[in-house]
């Protein structure tokens, strides 16, 4: 168990949050959320001992052993990957090393032999012997291969470091585990299998995500970072927001009569707990809702960007036809081969696949900024297409000009600046901000420009690869809801799986030899490949 005690943090005269209070128990699961700057990382690091508070105190049990996601890619890289992954319990790697040093004493003397007596007890009863068996599931778990284990952390690429990090923070049964965004970098199947990990984990869980159908699937509460305090909420992710969401309509409606409210409440409350197929948590987590009171739901102060794109024309028949097209890198390496495909004027399209470089390749072919090698692709004479690309570097690096004037540069001239001041303050930039020179925006700051620079075009196609990246929650929930309003044919690419599975009503995956193409949504998709490939743990 973790006690928070009236704790406080601020850095610079700026006050993160104040008074918290808080307790978590084994068993749970919790989802800390918050807007960016927050306060949500610095709070895990107070947690681990790695920050001191500006007041209050951490009260944890006694004998508690804590594991913690690292975010240092290199600090291992003199090991080998199964001794990084058992550094987790660091008192049985400490006997291990201890271990290995009087084994290997040429005079081996009693007083060494009863030590090492004490020291082989202990490994035992840390499970030392199941320790090499365990790092190997836990790594094909998340899906390595087994042989990997023996190679120099080193000598990995830095998605594989991510998770064996991950699985480093997973070993040894901790009572407590604190995960700071652990799906980053990590495909679908990666993310269920630590779904289902968490779901059935006995000890406490704090961690920090972005992926909203990740927190619906573990969390049994939710701690939300707002008006500069530290609130805990019964349940997951979709509870929170929507109960959030029905909090902030009723507080607008102040005429209404507190019974009323208090009815509506009542009934969202009946109709949540009540749906099984919210989430994959145990029955006996559900229950947990049924304890929920009204004072106990959220009211939120943070602000949603709008996002919508409204198409100036209707789309045509034809779309988009692509035949055999073929792309190979600077090398001379394949990406794309034989890629054949046709689109509709209703189809919403998530591309996947395992390689990133091929898919935003197929991105800039599909928006006519390289040629492919091979293949022919036309677009129908009705569309107008609009790209968002996975690096924006180009349009504001170096760039000294403000936001307002740079989207200028997009609007129509009869756009005034009352008119292009309204259109920013909708996308979160209000008074003096909107003359922050562009060059020095933050990442989440360039992509809600680039956001607005396309719902300017009016274009009636959307191309995006990874438009999420950088996008607080708030941010990816306005996307979502852009793309599945849109009223025309969106191409894109993004590691959030609800914006893949509502978004999308056609999966087209990339692989080495063309691609795959389904119809349907992108779970109906998953539980294809996993029929098909017999529960394969390749990337899909």
């Amino acid at each position: 168990m973790i006690q928070v005690n009236n704790l406080t943090m601020q850095f610079g005269g700026q006050t993160l949050f104040k008074d918290a209070e808080l307790k978590f128990t084994g068993g749970n699961c919790y989802g800390i959320i918050g807007a960016n700057g927050a306060g949500k990382s610095t709070f895990l690091r107070i947690l681990c001992g790695e920050l001191e508070p500006t007041k209050g105190e951490i009260a944890i049990d006694k004998g508690t052993r804590m594991s913690v996601l690292r975010q240092d890619h290199f600090a291992f890289d003199e090991y080998t990957v199964l001794d990084t992954v058992i550094m987790g319990n660091k008192r049985l790697y400490d006997i291990m090393q201890e271990k290995d040093a009087l084994y290997a004493k040429e005079d081996f003397s009693d007083e060494d032999g009863e030590r090492a007596a004490q020291l082989e007890g202990e490994f035992a009863e840390l499970n030392g012997w199941e320790a090499e068996s365990e790092v190997s599931k836990l790594i094909q778990g998340l899906g390595l291969e087994e042989d990997i284990l023996y190679s120099q952390m080193s000598s990995l690429d830095g998605n594989q470091k991510v998770k064996v990090l991950l699985a480093q923070a997973l070993f040894g049964s901790p009572d407590i585990i604190l995960l700071d965004e652990p799906t980053n970098h990590l495909d679908i199947y990666a993310i269920r299998w630590l779904e289902d990990f968490l779901a059935e984990y006995f000890g406490t869980v704090l961690v920090v995500s972005h992926d909203r159908h990740f927190l619906n699937n573990v969390c049994t509460h939710i701690v939300d970072f707002d008006y500069g305090k530290v609130k805990m909420y019964v349940g997951n992710y979709e509870f929170w927001y929507e109960s959030s969401q029905l909090m902030q309509r009723l507080i607008k409606q102040q005429n209404k009569k507190a019974e009323e409210k208090i009815k509506e409440l009542q009934e969202f409350i009946s109709r949540f707990s009540a749906n099984k197929s919210k989430s994959r948590q145990a029955t006996s987590r559900r229950k947990l809702l049924d304890k929920l009171t009204v004072e106990e739901l959220p009211a939120s102060s943070r602000k949603y960007p709008y996002i919508g794109f409204e198409p100036d024309r209707e789309l045509g028949k034809d779309i988009l036809k692509l035949d055999g097209i073929c792309k190979n890198d600077e090398n001379g390496e394949p990406l794309l081969k034989n890629v054949t495909f046709t689109l509709g004027r209703t189809d919403k399209v998530a591309i996947i696949g395992r390689s990133e470089q091929a898919i935003t390749a197929l991105f800039d072919i599909l928006a006519e900024e390289s040629e492919p090698d091979a293949g022919t692709m036309k677009w129908g004479v009705s569309t107008s297409r609009s790209y968002f690309p996975k690096d924006n570097g180009k349009f504001f690096d170096g760039c000294e000009l403000s936001i307002v004037d740079w989207i200028r540069q997009y609007s129509g001239n009869e756009d005034t600046e009352t008119y292009l001041r309204g259109f920013l303050g909708k996308m979160l930039f209000s008074g003096d901000d909107i003359y922050k020179k562009v060059s020095v925006l933050s990442g989440g700051e360039r992509v809600r420009c680039m956001f607005s620079r396309m719902m300017l075009f009016g274009s009636n196609v959307l191309l995006l690869d990874q438009p999420t990246n950088h996008l607080d929650l708030e941010s990816i929930t306005a996307v979502n809801n852009a793309l599945t309003d849109f009223k025309g044919v969106v191409i894109f690419t993004t590691h959030d799986h609800e914006i893949m599975q509502t978004a999308a009503n056609r999966i087209i995956e990339i692989t080495e030899d063309g691609c795959i193409d389904k119809v349907g949504t992108y779970e109906e998709y998953l539980d294809w490949k996993k029929e098909r490939s017999g529960n394969d743990d390749s990337q899909g």
